[in-house]
């Protein structure tokens, strides 16, 4: 039996803590958060037991679950780990993963951290967007394994399989480059669809009567929280502006195509695209989408 602290009680740590209780092999959960109506609001929606401060917390705990913006993520690890008994583990959250290695990779107490992602959420923040089994069959990525004690890295392993996540390995550029792609690009794009329509909006009112599911589905992720998704777009800036690039030569392209009449052209860059349905189909399988 484990005592766990969650830092951060919103999407990311809040369904982290529903699903440790749900399995009944937690001690006590507790909570650590900067927003008094967010402290209270976990502990009355029962995602944890009690809040207390940091460094309480981190005295008392035998796991930390850091799940907060990435920004406050580097600033804090240094001087978490500072503070942390000898057998205690922090695991990170984080979606970015370079910047926040660097910050501890010399540090003395580095092999008591693993630094981790899961592969999981939804557009809504905030404890009441807890949910359970959120990461129940989803991919999990450990970075710089090799920099985590064993009692680390099997004491983290737990808390994952514990949550249903499927485990493997990156250095943390690989890491931040594939979810420059698969990830980041696409709420990227999904914030200026979202700003585009908007201003359409502006003068078109009528044009979101017209709007259906497709659209829905599209801009979805607009309504994913700015303090979350502005440091991750400022840490991974340097793989994020590549994938953007490559993003935006598409875009021309099909406008290019769009003007000078080319439907053929087009037709094949949709067929083209249509390749992507087998990977689609496939996380469908393992992934069920989230309401």
């Amino acid at each position: 039996m484990k005592t766990i602290s969650i830092v951060g009680t919103g999407l990311i740590g809040g369904s982290a803590a529903l699903d440790l209780r749900k399995a009944g092999n937690v001690r006590e959960l507790i909570g650590v958060d900067q927003n008094p109506e967010h402290a209270a609001r976990a502990v009355e929606l029962g995602l944890v037991d009690r809040i207390l401060p940091l460094q309480e917390a981190a005295a008392v705990s035998d796991v930390l679950l850091v799940a907060i913006p990435v920004s406050a993520i580097q600033k804090l690890l240094p001087s978490l780990l500072d503070m942390l008994p000898p057998q205690a583990v922090v695991i990170d959250l984080g979606s970015t993963k370079s910047l926040l290695c660097e910050a501890v990779r010399q540090h003395p107490n580095r092999a008591q951290f693993v630094a981790a992602h899961p592969i999981a959420g939804t557009e809504y923040s905030g404890p009441t967007a807890a949910l359970e089994g959120l990461y129940q069959g989803k991919m999990n990525i450990i970075c710089e394994k090799e920099l985590s004690s064993e009692h680390a890295l099997h004491t983290a392993q737990e808390v994952f399989s514990t949550l249903g996540l499927k485990t493997i390995y990156m250095q943390p550029e690989e890491h931040d480059k594939h979810v420059a792609y698969v990830s980041h690009l696409s709420h990227v794009s999904s914030f200026l669809l979202g700003l585009t329509v908007l201003d359409v909006e502006k003068d078109e009112r009528n044009i979101f009567t017209l709007a259906g599911s497709g659209f829905a589905s599209t801009v979805r992720l607009a309504k994913s929280s700015p303090d979350m998704w502005a440091p991750i777009f400022e840490q991974n800036a340097h793989f994020l502006s590549h994938a953007l690039a490559e993003y935006i030569k598409h875009l021309q392209r099909f406008q290019e195509c769009l003007q000078s009449g080319q439907t053929q052209e087009l037709y094949q860059m949709m067929q083209q695209a249509n390749q992507i349905r087998p990977v689609l189909d496939g996380i469908a399988q393992v992934s069920p989408v989230v309401k």
